[in-house]
């Protein structure tokens, strides 16, 4: 075992196979990744990147929310996150009256800040390598064993790591469950919203945008964390004040040049890796495209509906932000996985691995387990897409299968008031963000994809039948006119029928309600035929996948690996960098103003621009922010660094430890990142911290908050 685990991490500090490659985990950080970070422009020692003794760099990293990034940049809790990330609680916050998400908001004083209710923020405290303990309880065992086992020990473990304090901790599985981490984390609750710049700012060029470069986004927003008065996490109060932060990021308005290091602190939310080409394979083929056409359904009738009205613009706007931005990265992702041929590489460095395995016993089956596994559940991976992003993508569907949780209750002489009650008020903040009109034509859309797309004995016994009443099930009339009957007639929209149903829940009644019998029917017929299938391959591609990489681990024991991404902390660092992404263009690091007024539509709904933002372009009002190369604003800028998903909001930090911009998205010539980093066309694309103070400054005249830090000249 101690063999074991002095070689994983052993791995963590060979050097980088391919440059600028790697999430790496910044407690154990190896010499030599330490020694590259140097050569490239580090100014810091180890400690001063992390340290639990010490006030650190890793101090001033959150986690923002439930999937992004943030950064303490002031000695009371400010935070720099993305605007997208803040974006519901803007939209929240926001009104037609006080239209925030539309107008932008900068709090004069503490007292203008804005409560955000169920935001958090979380530090993390401290990471124990939890190994030999989860070893030697699983020990012997392998697959459904072992996941069962796995689950019914770490209770215990996050017990022993929080008892007598206020934290909370996860056990987090590494290199496909070949290491284990336990990261704790302090939880602060009382959030608020400081400022936010225009969406016409921090969305500018939308979804036409979105994953490109050249990019003129200033994706930011500020929060503050507050504390009870002794300095804990605390329930929002109006008596709580500003956290007194453990570290903050001093921010550097000296601009980027051409190879300066940049790194990246964040949590980086999954990727696939050690991916085999099976997965390649039924994702390019399956999994993706059928998100993308679903998707395009749900985008497409909400969109029709928030051009026709500001209100619904708004209450709108969160849910298709987030359905909109990996639209396009599935649809990519597929184009980019084809063109550098992923699916042929992994097969190359299969046949290697299978070429060593041959002859011990533990790995030789590794990959006809994996075929196996596939082929038997490749048949049904569409009907599980489908359910999820087709059927319960329809907002009454998706509350209305939540009721299958109540008929329980009452089927089973469970505890049907609480049941109820939790109905009811899932009800009340479904109804708030509920547009009938896009959703209707959402349902009778994907109803019928299901039924022209998923193989006829898939479909729930009975359901289709029962709509040849309403007409041809080849006809779109059909699912439209059997829609439009949904919606009149759910008692779920009906504020009488539900008042008098949730008073006394009654299975009939339940069971005969057109929008509960539609979610049932697909739900129940997923639950019960597939979903098991589903469960015994994710168990069977886990342990295969562990024994690939232990394999792996022994075949080649000096390669370079990181564990996947997982939502936990980690560092990557690059340099600022142009690129080519094909014969005759040559994309520039760096993105100014320039390019934000050639691309401004007044009155577009993507390339609008505020009040005043032409004039002081116009006049040079650019201050201290200015770019004395260019005499221009820089907007955004382009690094070498590996991230994804969930460092939104994440700190690009210079050599010095000081902020210097803020990641908020990848290049669309890279976006197989997830399953393969690309080394020559990688980029994030980050926004110029100065543009960020200038939209603070001079745009939105917030001069109170540009005085909270500590700015590097």
């Amino acid at each position: 075992m101690k063999k074991n685990l002095i070689l994983l991490l052993l791995l963590l500090s060979v050097k980088l196979a391919k440059a600028d490659e790697g999430m790496w985990l910044p407690y154990i950080l190896g010499q030599q990744v330490y020694v590259d970070m140097v050569k490239k422009g580090l100014k810091l020692t180890k400690e001063q990147l992390y340290s639990i003794n010490k006030a650190s760099i890793k101090d001033a990293i959150i986690i923002f929310g439930n999937g992004c990034t943030g950064e303490i940049v002031s000695a009371q809790g400010l935070i720099f996150t993305n605007h997208h990330c803040g974006y519901g609680a803007i939209a929240e916050a926001s009104s037609v009256e006080h239209n925030y998400l539309r107008d932008g908001f900068y709090a004069r004083n503490k007292q203008e800040e804005i409560p955000s209710k169920g935001l958090t923020a979380q530090f993390l405290v401290r990471v124990e390598d939890v190994t030999p303990k989860v070893e030697e309880a699983v020990k012997g065992l392998s697959g459904a064993e072992r996941a069962a086992k796995l689950q019914a020990i770490m209770p215990d473990i996050l017990k022993a790591a929080t008892e007598g304090t206020h934290y909370e901790a996860r056990v987090m599985p590494m290199f496909k469950g070949n290491q284990f981490l336990l990261f704790v984390y302090e939880r602060f609750k009382d959030i608020r919203l400081v400022g936010t710049p225009p969406e016409s700012v921090g969305k500018f060029g939308g979804d036409t945008d979105n994953w490109e470069w050249p990019r003129h986004t200033g994706d930011f927003s500020v929060f503050r964390v507050y504390a009870g008065k002794d300095g804990k996490p605390a329930e929002y109060s109006a008596d709580n004040v500003p956290m007194k932060a453990r570290s903050f990021l001093p921010v550097s308005i000296k601009g980027v040049k051409e190879n300066d290091y940049a790194m990246i602190f964040g949590y980086p939310g999954g990727t696939n890796r050690y991916e085999t080409s099976y997965g390649v394979k039924l994702k390019t083929e399956v999994e993706n495209p059928s998100i993308v056409n679903l998707r395009d359904i749900r985008l497409k009738y909400m969109f029709e509906e928030m051009k026709k009205d500001p209100a619904v613009k708004l209450q709108l706007a969160s849910s298709y932000a987030s359905i909109a931005n990996y639209w396009k990265f599935f649809d990519g992702e597929t184009k980019q996985l084809l063109k550098y041929h992923v699916y042929e590489a992994k097969q190359k460095e299969e046949a290697a691995f299978k070429a060593w395995a041959n002859g011990k016993p533990e790995f030789a089956n590794v990959f006809p387990q994996y075929e196996k596994a596939y082929k038997a559940w490749s048949p049904y991976t569409k009907h599980r897409i489908y359910v999820n992003e087709g059927i319960l993508g329809s907002p009454l569907a998706a509350y209305a299968g939540t009721l299958l949780q109540l008929e329980t209750a009452i089927l089973r002489n469970g505890d049907i008031k609480a049941a109820a009650a939790a109905a009811d008020a899932a009800r009340n903040a479904f109804l708030e963000n509920e547009n009938k009109p896009s959703d209707q034509k959402i349902v009778a859309a994907t109803a019928q994809m299901f039924y022209n797309d998923i193989a006829k004995d898939q479909h729930p016994i009975g359901f289709y039948e029962g709509l040849k009443s309403f007409g041809s099930l080849d006809e779109e009339k059909t699912y439209k006119t059997w829609a439009a009957s949904v919606f009149a007639n759910t008692m779920i929209l009906n504020d009488d029928k539900w008042k008098k149903f949730i008073s006394q829940p009654d299975a009939t009644v339940l069971q005969d309600d057109p929008a509960f019998a539609y979610a049932s029917a697909f739900v129940k017929n997923y639950n019960t035929k597939y979903a098991p299938f589903f469960q015994q391959f994710t168990a069977e591609n886990n342990e295969q996948g562990r024994l690939y990489l232990k394999g792996e681990m022994q075949r080649n024991p000096n390669a370079s690996r990181y564990p996947d991404a997982n939502f936990t902390m980690r560092l990557s660092y690059g340099q600022v960098k142009p690129y080519k992404p094909r014969d005759a263009v040559n994309y520039d690091y760096v993105t100014t103003v320039t390019g934000v007024m050639e691309k401004y539509k007044p009155g577009d709904y993507e390339f609008d621009l505020p009040k005043g933002f032409a004039d002081l372009v116009q006049k040079k009002d650019f201050g201290q922010y200015i770019d004395a190369k260019r005499n221009n604003l820089v907007v955004g800028f382009i690094t070498t660094n590996d991230i994804t998903g969930g460092n939104s909001g994440s700190p690009v930090i210079n050599g010095n430890g000081e902020l210097i911009g803020l990641a908020f998205d990848g290049n669309y010539e890279a976006l197989s990142h997830k399953i393969q980093f690309d080394n020559n066309y990688n980029r994030t694309i980050n926004v110029d911290i100065r543009y960020v103070l200038w939209c603070i400054d001079k745009l939105g005249g917030a001069k109170n908050i540009i005085n909270e830090l500590k700015i590097v000249k």
